[in-house]
């Protein structure tokens, strides 16, 4: 039974790297930079997505697909910031896979965008091995969480490009160690980008915006620049994922 459960699950995650890696082509011909957003429900990362797209829909064409177990309540929170926004309804499962996203990128014109994020279901857990195509996968760590998650879930901070400490505004009535937090994530995941903010007091949200900014250019010189080969061990640094020849 178990070499069974084995062998269908590797099944499962081949076929997600597949398409995955399918998604990240389109993404990069299309020239939308694609950001996942990961961490435990509670976290702060609608309010904080909400931030950015509003932030940077000033000068950039942004979209967002939403997964949630059920409702649609932050699909419709975050068209206040930009109306591409679109819900990814999970039921159970508790992660979105390559193939939801493309079932919701269905008619979706992905070259008028600059910028689509992805908000996965909060869960620090099954996420972590499923790659979206995504360019970059941001980790959110709330002050109210504790300092240890990163020790509690490597596998996630491993699987992410840059780790945000979110509700700052919070930390010294939670007694958060932001000193500890950053030793841990650094032990997990060596040399990683740490950014601290608040969403609700606006709080280290203008270096995230110039970061975020900052990507599409780099995403095209290296696209540019590298061979084919080159470019699906760029964009899955740090990931679990087959590579494909």
């Amino acid at each position: 039974m178990n070499t069974r459960i084995v062998e269908v699950r590797a099944r499962v995650m081949k076929q997600n790297d597949l398409l995955a890696h399918a998604l990240r082509e389109r993404f990069q011909a299309s020239g939308v930079s694609v950001v996942s957003l990961v961490s435990s429900p509670g976290s702060g990362k609608t309010a904080f997505l909400e931030k950015i797209l509003g932030g940077l829909a000033r000068d950039f064409r942004v979209a967002a697909l939403v997964g949630d177990l059920a409702t649609e309540n932050d699909a419709a929170r975050l068209k206040r910031a930009t109306p591409d926004v679109r819900q990814i309804t999970t039921g159970t499962i508790c992660h979105l896979d390559a193939q939801m996203i493309e079932r919701a990128l269905d008619g979706w014109q992905l070259d008028t965008l600059d910028f689509l994020f992805i908000e996965n279901v909060g869960n620090l857990v099954c996420p972590s091995s499923y790659d979206l195509g995504e360019d970059l996968r941001l980790v959110l760590l709330s002050a109210t969480e504790g300092e240890d998650k990163p020790l509690k879930y490597p596998t996630i901070f491993n699987s992410s490009d840059v780790a945000i400490i979110t509700k700052m505004d919070l930390a010294e009535a939670a007694d958060f160690d932001l000193a500890a937090a950053r030793r841990n994530i650094e032990s997990v995941r060596p040399g990683m980008q740490i950014f601290e903010v608040s969403a609700k007091s606006g709080s280290g949200m203008r270096e995230v915006l110039q970061f975020l900014r900052d990507q599409p250019v780099r995403s095209r010189e290296s696209i540019h620049t590298l061979q084919p080969g080159q470019i699906i061990d760029l964009v899955t640094k740090g990931r679990n994922i087959v590579t494909l020849s």
